[in-house]
């Protein structure tokens, strides 16, 4: 497949998952998506999966709310970046800006850990769930793409 139509397979995919309460995330492994030609591919499990974490990620960008400190609501525009940074980078196959964004994006989601002592109960509470939530996806969405395909880029 051409990388157009992998992209506007994914596209379908990331469309009909966000109207979707819930996808079976066991892996299938019958069919797989080129990543990059020869240098990995996702299988169809792995492709959904991608799909629904990154998608959790993107609700969680756009919903994530305003606090009263403006330190932390900087941060929070930061982080939100480095987070569409990587999703960019991951539907475009971009393994290096990957790795980039996910550097930054823990970077910011320290600096955001460290800020929390600047907020009231109720909202330290709202944040610390928001970015529980975001550091589980991530963790997700970095066990589900192939690690030999990101080892063959960094060699």
């Amino acid at each position: 497949m051409t990388r157009l139509k992998v992209s506007y397979i994914l596209l379908l995919f990331f469309i009909f998952s966000c109207s979707t309460e819930k996808i079976n995330l066991s892996p299938i492994g019958e069919n797989s998506v080129s990543l990059n030609g020869s240098t990995g591919s996702y299988t169809l499990g792995e492709t959904k999966n991608l799909i629904v974490y990154s998608s959790e990620i993107t609700s969680l960008i756009s919903s994530f709310p305003k606090f009263r400190n403006d330190a932390v609501n900087s941060e929070v525009l930061i982080l939100k970046s480095h987070l569409k940074d990587y999703i960019g980078a991951m539907t475009s196959y971009n393994l290096v800006g990957m790795e980039d964004s996910k550097i930054k994006f823990e970077r910011s989601y320290k600096k955001l850990q460290k800020l929390r002592k600047f907020l009231n109960r109720d909202e330290d509470e709202v944040l610390n769930r928001y970015l529980v939530r975001i550091k589980t996806n991530m963790s997700f969405l970095n066990s589900t793409i192939p690690q030999d395909s990101v080892s063959t880029f960094k060699n």
